[in-house]
């Protein structure tokens, strides 16, 4: 998987706490794969259930989280990486860790800049993982949103769509190395 940019360290200790949204058709029950390889690579993860419908209507769920504890990471595929990342805005976050975000709907890439009109707001470090196949984020507008956070950094994976099951080790393993690292410590 190639790293698209690299995020800058900016050094603070705490314990590894994250969050996991799930996508739009899943439950925190589909995040379970994610959440047990992360606990298994030391990172103290949990996946959360979230509202159905508008990511906008979701966002209370993760800004009380983070209210709550500010050293806490928060993300999630794809709908829930929206909804984390709408969240991180206004709620600061040790991290922000998006798998497969929905960058615009298939076929709609023209809803991309309205999708991500928040991404220069975002003050904690963010990495995204995304399958360059994905119906929901083309690549080439992918990178061009990435370029716009301030801290973020794109890890892209050949051939795949919108999830990374078949890479999922290797993503937990970057995931766990990103929230271990200064950077992702926010």
């Amino acid at each position: 998987m190639p790293v698209d940019s690299p995020v800058q360290p900016d050094p603070q200790p705490g314990p590894i706490r994250l969050v996991l949204g799930r996508g739009a058709s899943g439950s925190a029950a589909t995040m379970r794969p994610h959440v047990e390889g992360l606990r298994t690579r030391g990172i103290d993860a949990r996946a959360i259930d979230l509202p159905r419908g508008l990511a906008e209507r979701a966002v209370p769920r993760f800004a009380d989280l983070l209210a709550a504890g500010p050293d806490l990471a928060v993300g999630g595929h794809s709908f829930g990486g929206r909804v984390a990342s709408l969240a991180a805005v206004e709620h600061p976050a040790r991290a922000l860790v998006l798998l497969s975000y929905p960058l615009h709907a298939p076929g709609r890439p023209e809803t991309a800049e309205a999708r991500t009109a928040h991404f220069p707001a975002i003050g904690c470090p963010v990495l995204l993982l995304a399958g360059e196949a994905d119906p929901f984020a083309r690549l080439d507008l992918l990178r061009a949103v990435v370029a716009r956070l301030p801290n973020g950094a794109l890890v892209t994976c050949p051939h795949l769509g919108h999830g990374l099951g078949l890479v999922l080790d290797d993503a937990l393993d970057r995931i766990a190395v990103f929230l271990r690292e200064p950077a992702g410590r926010g």
